[in-house]
C-alpha cells in the first residue's frame, strides 16, 4: 500500500485571525482546486473583525465555507449575502468580478468567533471567461447522511453515495466530514486526485497520524482507511486533473499570462465594475505577488 504524502501548514494571521495555507504549496492542485486557506478560530473580539476591501478576481470559482462566525458578502453584480456556518457560496468570477468580505456588525456577539475554510476552484478553459456568478446554497438545501458517529456532508459534488445541488463547471468533490468520536470511513479511489485536510482534531489514514493542520495528498487507485481518534472535522477534496497548468498571480488564476497580465492592468486602471454600496476603497494592485 503507497504512502501518502502529508503537508503540514504554518500558521500566520490575517486581520489577527489566525491562518493557515495549504494550496498552493509544492502540490499546486488538487484537481481543479488551487487555492486553500483555514482562517480561525478566532475569539469574538472587535479587535479581530475580518475586513476584507473590494478586490477582482478572474477565470475562477471561490468558495467560503464558514464552520463558525458570520461574514457579509458584497460583489459587483450587486449581491448582499450574509455567509452563515454550513452554507455553500459559490462565485465564479469568469471574465472578472470584483468582491468583498466583512465581519458584519454583530462580531462579538458569543456566537461570532470566526472559522472558515476557502477556496478557489480553477474553471476549465473553454469557461474561463463564462459570465460571473454568485450562489448562495443554504445549509438544509446540502446532501447530508449520519452514521455512528460520523456526519457527512457533501458541499459540493458527489461522493460517499449524496450528490450535492451546487453547480460546478468541472468534476470535483468538496465535503465536510464531522466525527463525534472514534470510528472510521472509506476513502473510494473515485477521484485520480484526493486530499483530506484536517481542520480539528486528529486522525489517521491508513495508519499515518494527521493533526490539525495537516493535508494528506492520497496515493491514486487506493482505497483508504480514515480512522478518527475521537471528535474531529475533516475536509475532503477531489477532483481530476486540471485541463493544463494554471498561472497564479495575486487574486488572478488563467491558463493565458496574456489574459492575467490584462486583468492587473484592468484593476491598476480600475476598469473592472464596482461593487454598490462598497466603492469607496479597494485593495491596490501590489508591486509583486
Amino acid at each position: 500500500m503507497g504512502q501518502h504524502h502529508v503537508i503540514q501548514s504554518k500558521p500566520r494571521t490575517l486581520d489577527g485571525i489566525p491562518l493557515r495555507r495549504l494550496l498552493p504549496s509544492a502540490w499546486r492542485s488538487i484537481g481543479p482546486f488551487v487555492f486553500l486557506d483555514h482562517l480561525g478560530p478566532a475569539p469574538p473580539t472587535a479587535s479581530r473583525r475580518l475586513d476584507v476591501r473590494p478586490h477582482p478576481h478572474i477565470h475562477l470559482a471561490t468558495v467560503t465555507y464558514l464552520f463558525a462566525g458570520e461574514l457579509m458578502h458584497r460583489d459587483s453584480l450587486g449581491t448582499e449575502q450574509l455567509i452563515t456556518p454550513g452554507a455553500v457560496n459559490w462565485m465564479t468570477a469568469g471574465r472578472g468580478i470584483v468582491h468583498s468580505e466583512r465581519s458584519p456588525e454583530s462580531v462579538g456577539t458569543p456566537d461570532s468567533a470566526l472559522h472558515a475554510l476557502q477556496l478557489w476552484v480553477a474553471l476549465p478553459q473553454k469557461f474561463e471567461d463564462v459570465e460571473p456568478a454568485f450562489h448562495h446554497y443554504p445549509k438544509a438545501t446540502l446532501p447530508c447522511e449520519e452514521r455512528p458517529g460520523l456526519t457527512i456532508r457533501v458541499l459540493a459534488g458527489s461522493a460517499f453515495g449524496l450528490t450535492s445541488p451546487v453547480h460546478t463547471y468541472s468534476q470535483l468533490c468538496f465535503a465536510h466530514l464531522q466525527f463525534a468520536e472514534a470510528t472510521t470511513l472509506e476513502i473510494a479511489p473515485a477521484f485520480s486526485q484526493r486530499c483530506l485536510y484536517v481542520v480539528d482534531g486528529q486522525v489517521d489514514i491508513d495508519g499515518q497520524s494527521l493533526r490539525c493542520g495537516d493535508m494528506a495528498i492520497l496515493a491514486s487507485g487506493q482505497v483508504g482507511l480514515l480512522r478518527s481518534h475521537g471528535p474531529a472535522r475533516v475536509a475532503y477534496l477531489a477532483g481530476e486533473p486540471l485541463d493544463g497548468p494554471r498561472h497564479l498571480w495575486w487574486n488572478f488564476v488563467s491558463s493565458s499570462r496574456e489574459r492575467i497580465e490584462q486583468a492587473k492592468q484592468d484593476w491598476r486602471n480600475q476598469r473592472f465594475a464596482t461593487i454598490p454600496g462598497d466603492s469607496d476603497e479597494y485593495i491596490p494592485l501590489p508591486e509583486h505577488d
